[in-house]
């Protein structure tokens, strides 16, 4: 259950660039652990890694895609292919690629031995074990009430100290007056560590689902199983350690402590002689992390809504729709065919919530009716359709995109991961989904089902969708709704 971790560069390049910091404490202390951390991994030189993510930060300015995509690859998939011009590119076989769709079958692969009998298993060993368990939270929502995520670790980090890490990352936004004045619950608001992403050995799951209870039962998201993809996995533990060294250690006695990054022990060395097959899908891990100026994300995403030409079809999903003015801007003025899917009130996650909570769901519906309204009076009802999911007992939280392209009746490409397309996902919170882009019909047919079994479950939302008793928004809640919609 250890995973490889890798780097690509020097320590020299980063304390460098620390120089060109100032002012900036928080991305500092984020380059001082990498320069270290890559100073004890120079014999890994050959492998990916995710700080070529920050190279960004070298530039002047944010980097432009400065022709159309289409025109710098026009054939097929391989037009997608300027995404590796901002991060590194996985080719795989479709084959390793597997695409879920329930919250039962999310359940079934994450079901593993008990993690503690594994610990114990480990220490009772012949030889020296390599068994490292390394767990990165939100340090609010991590925190908060007595019983929650840190009280259930703190007896596996004192049975297995040498084993187990615990990192509670900490929005550097949170802070003074302001972490003294907001109470628990209301100071996630400020920002989270976002990021959903499982790693088993060489295996990931990228996804947008929690490991609580409703997630393995009533809880529809969405979730890819990337499976014996090495390298991949490199990319995503280095990002959680990296992570995880500017982040808040759990002790046993539940205090947390800043310490310096670990190096993670475990190497993947591939058997000689191993042949793999010629890719026909290639991965793109997307990082956002506005408060150390990350935005690959948001730079890719822009991209492939300004880009999509006419007659492509995009299915976006979100559980929240909250979207950013540059995404609504985008979604309305390009020329491709927009289906969006978004939770109904009746499967929004704070239906029925007590106090202010519980008129989140009105204030999305009040969203969504501005959103329509917009779309109506441009004339776009055909180009830009909006679709509420439903079902009965359950609750909606899948997020990403689909994306079609002229004349063809399988996606090619799709986003999947933790971003909501909000104005959250986009400055406040971490985030990390991936770009699956793919020329295998195989595994373009199970991107397809998968959004057609979430659509399926949808409704069109028409002028009369707002006429529902269950529509009806409160005054004072569309008053308030412009005053906080960026803290939700």
């Amino acid at each position: 259950m250890a995973v490889a971790a890798a780097a690509a560069a020097g320590p020299v390049f980063w304390r460098r660039l620390l120089g060109l910091l100032p002012g900036r404490p928080g991305l500092a202390a984020l380059l001082g652990r990498l320069s270290d951390r890559l100073g004890r991994n120079r014999d890994r030189q050959r492998r990916r890694s995710p700080w070529l993510l920050l190279a960004p930060l070298l530039s002047p300015a944010v980097p432009q895609v400065t022709s159309p995509p289409c025109c710098l690859c026009p054939e097929g998939v391989h037009r997608f292919q300027w995404i590796r011009n901002l991060v590194p590119e996985f080719g795989v076989s479709s084959s390793h690629v597997r695409v879920l769709s329930s919250p039962a079958e999310f359940f079934e692969l994450m079901k593993v031995d008990c993690l503690e009998s594994t610990l114990e298993k480990s220490l009772q060993a012949k030889f020296p074990s390599n068994l490292k368990v390394s767990i990165l939270l939100d340090f609010t929502r991590g925190s908060r009430g007595r019983k929650n995520s840190r009280t259930m670790l703190l007896p596996l980090l004192r049975r297995f100290p040498e084993q187990v890490r615990v990192s509670l990352f900490h929005t550097p936004h949170l802070r003074g007056l302001l972490r003294l004045l907001i109470p628990e619950r209301f100071n996630e608001t400020i920002g989270l560590q976002h990021i959903k992403v499982y790693l088993f050995d060489n295996s990931v799951i990228l996804s947008g689902a929690n490991l609580s209870d409703s997630y393995f039962t009533n809880r529809q998201d969405r979730y890819v199983f990337l499976q014996d993809c090495a390298e991949i996995a490199d990319f995503f533990t280095e990002l959680v350690d990296a992570v995880g060294d500017v982040s808040l250690q759990l002790q046993g006695d539940d205090t947390v402590q800043v310490v310096d990054g670990m190096v993670h022990p475990y190497k993947d060395a591939a058997a000689a002689g191993d042949r793999r097959p010629a890719p026909d899908t290639w991965i793109y891990p997307l990082i956002q992390m506005k408060p150390f100026e990350i935005q690959i994300d948001e730079i890719v995403t822009e991209t492939l809504l300004t880009e999509a030409e006419r007659g492509a079809k995009v299915y976006l999903t979100t559980g929240y729709f909250n979207l950013t003015q540059a995404y609504m801007d985008l979604v309305l003025g390009t020329r491709a065919e927009y289906q969006i899917l978004l939770a109904s009130p009746e499967v929004n996650g704070f239906f029925g919530a007590k106090g202010v909570a519980g008129a989140i769901p009105a204030a999305y519906v009040h969203i969504e009716r501005q959103f329509f309204s917009e779309v109506c009076s441009l004339g776009q009802q055909e180009r830009v359709q909006l679709q509420e999911y439903w079902r009965r007992g359950w609750t909606f939280h899948a997020k990403g995109l689909w994306l079609y392209l002229a004349g063809s009746s399988l996606p090619c490409l799709t986003l999947i991961g933790s971003p909501n397309f909000g104005y959250r996902s986009v400055h406040r919170d971490l985030e990390a989904q991936i770009a699956i882009v793919t020329e295998n019909q195989a595994l373009q047919q199970q991107l397809h089902q998968e959004q057609e079994q979430l659509y399926l479950r949808s409704g069109v939302v028409s002028s009369a969708t707002f006429e529902q008793p269950s529509r009806q928004v409160k005054l004072w809640v569309k008053m308030v709704t412009p005053l906080i919609k960026n803290f939700f």
